[in-house]
């Protein structure tokens, strides 16, 4: 869909910000462009949309040389979020995603069930269209600037620290919503960020840059996390990529511990004599359909094993949530042990701190 052919930028005074970039970007992808500052991330995803013309080499957007294409009509044909969202304060929400349509001569029934479409598909609460930016929260603004340039429905879209203005909670939460609208929309997304952890989160693919532009590495953030090109982008990973690699292994992956688990119902000397067979004192209580109940010490068991007085397990991970969660989740129990569980309350199993030491150092042997 976009594709870098030996492009370059470099200003008057001979400050070179883009070098000899050579880069593809499929149909479909979001590729993160990441790097410390000065290394060109902005100025390479604004050449896209020519608010920064380069100086040397060919980019082109869907097959078309985008120096062929009329600049005005290149950017409409652009989705563009920025950091600062860039809202005009005196338009409503609605009017803010109306921009382009309105540009671009949609009718206003069109536009209207565009808007309301497109609110309710970044999230945002009934009765904001009539709000202003002013009386919105920094989420709730960051959310219409997505939907204003999601309007015309682009192939393309720029993302310049899209969440870099809003506080860590909100900013986590948006990154979760924009994955899952990226899952129904499918757009090619070029997307900027000073941040590896962001970067390793939200692209498919991630291209890392070093001053004066230079391209360093461009591969899926497993294979970056595995496999660092050099010690550029060893360093720059920082020293926990173990963990990183963490965030991209959903819990599903590893097999669980069963664990020692009865059924409710079961003969308390059969449950104890199931809990000792694993080195345990205590038990996992579930029902006749694996539904999880909860556990109790083995000493304390009803006979037969009653579920209503099972305790309930603080520290529950579901299967699609990544290891670096269930990690999480075992440091903050004093068993060592999470929950894993499917549908909110199906028990698949067990996830110990030996199974993810076990996946770390498979890491390491990778690495190797």
């Amino acid at each position: 869909m976009i594709t870098f052919d030996a492009v370059r930028k470099q200003y008057p005074d001979g400050t070179v910000a883009v070098d000899d970039l050579d880069l593809q970007v499929e149909e479909g992808d979001v590729v993160v462009l990441v790097g410390p500052s000065g290394c060109g991330k902005t100025t390479t995803m604004r050449m896209v949309n020519r608010m920064i013309e380069p100086t040397g080499g060919t980019i082109t957007v869907d097959g078309t040389d985008i120096m062929s294409t009329d600049p005005v009509k290149l950017r409409r044909d652009i989705g563009y979020v920025i950091q600062q969202i860039g809202l005009f304060p005196h338009r409503t929400t609605a009017e803010n995603i109306a921009t382009v349509p309105e540009l671009v001569g949609w009718d206003r029934s069109r536009i209207r069930e565009r808007v309301a479409e497109l609110i309710d598909t970044v999230g945002l609460p009934d009765g904001v269209a009539d709000r202003y930016p002013h009386q919105l929260s920094g989420g709730q603004r960051q959310r219409v600037g997505v939907a204003r340039a999601l309007a015309t429905d682009p192939p393309v879209m720029l993302m310049d620290e899209p969440f870099g203005a809003v506080d860590p909670i909100v900013r986590g939460r948006l990154q979760d919503e924009f994955l899952r609208l990226q899952a129904e929309v499918h757009k090619t997304i070029v997307f900027v960020t000073h941040d590896i952890d962001e970067a390793i989160k939200m692209g498919d693919r991630i291209a890392i840059l070093s001053e004066g532009g230079v391209l360093q590495q461009y591969e899926t953030p497993a294979s970056i996390l595995a496999h660092p090109a050099n010690a550029f982008v060893e360093d720059f990973l920082g020293e926990e990529r173990g963990l990183k690699r963490l965030s991209l292994i959903p819990v599903k992956e590893v097999t669980a511990d069963r664990g020692p688990v009865v059924t409710v119902g079961t003969n308390a000397t059969d449950a104890r004599e199931v809990a000792r067979s694993q080195g345990a004192d205590w038990v996992v209580i579930v029902g006749d359909d694996d539904t999880l109940r909860g556990w109790s010490w083995t000493d304390e068991l009803a006979d037969p094993v009653d579920g209503d007085a099972a305790k309930p397990f603080v520290t529950q991970v579901e299967a699609q949530d990544s290891l670096r969660t269930a990690l999480d989740a075992l440091v903050s129990s004093w068993t060592g042990v999470a929950v894993r569980v499917s549908g909110g309350d199906r028990y698949e199993g067990l996830l110990t701190r030996e199974l993810l030491t076990a996946e770390l150092h498979d890491d390491a042997r990778a690495r190797l």
